[in-house]
């Protein structure tokens, strides 16, 4: 046991090491580095979780390797791939939704729905405000909204309906995958090709903190659903 936790503590400080050096690599703009890093960071995840967890749910680790695909794909920066990516994106978060829901057991939902309505005002408003938007990627985006202010609103009213450790954890992965969305959504459609070397460091390290918070959400999950 305790080797296994001295595994999982030498993993998760390599996870946080490439992760740190994959946003170095974003600020200075080095293709290079961000090629080999960027898909490395969800794989050293899987590898991690698939040690700790008893269970191992192949939708969790299916949505990993659909994030390190959207990873691949937002590489390039063409509006292609954009597309791609998204697409690749949003199939993840129905994923990651439909896992929420397996675990948080809703049966109230009245507090859901007004939990994710402040969230849905931000994000279609400024969905409305911007005018660079691809046309093949309107409807994707609308979806992409309604998608993370779900996942939000489910966060934040399980927070004040249970404060408890799980919730607490979910919450933090919520809030750190809506900073994840707006970050991208303005540097991709609102400030195209504006403060890039701001955006693209800043979306890296709220990438990176929303996916290893949500592995811990999973796994405290696992344990309390066991229990």
């Amino acid at each position: 046991m305790q080797k296994k936790e001295n595994i999982i503590k030498s993993l998760t400080v390599c996870y946080f090491i490439i992760a740190f050096f994959e946003v170095i690599a974003e600020y200075f703009v080095n293709r290079t580095l961000i090629c080999t890093l960027k898909p490395i960071i969800p794989l050293v995840l899987i590898v991690i979780y698939c040690i700790e967890s008893n269970k191992k749910n192949t939708l969790f680790i299916v949505a990993l390797l659909l994030s390190l695909i959207t990873n691949i794909l937002f590489i390039p920066n063409t509006p292609s791939c954009l597309f791609y990516g998204v697409l690749v994106f949003t199939v993840h978060r129905i994923i990651v939704l439909y896992l929420i829901f397996s675990f948080q057991k809703v049966t109230d939902f009245i507090p859901l729905i007004i939990a994710t309505t402040p969230f849905l005002l931000i994000f279609f408003y400024l969905f409305l405000e911007t005018v660079e938007i691809p046309e093949n990627s309107i409807y994707i985006i609308i979806f992409q909204n309604l998608l993370i202010s779900l996942f939000a609103g489910i966060a934040l009213s399980s927070y004040f309906m249970n404060d408890n450790k799980q919730n607490s954890v979910l919450l933090i992965s919520a809030l750190l995958f809506v900073m994840l969305q707006f970050v991208v959504f303005v540097e991709k459609y609102f400030l195209v090709n504006e403060f890039e070397e701001l955006f693209r460091p800043l979306a890296m390290t709220f990438n990176a903190l929303a996916f290893f918070s949500f592995y811990k959400y999973v796994i405290i999950a696992e344990k309390s659903n066991n229990n």
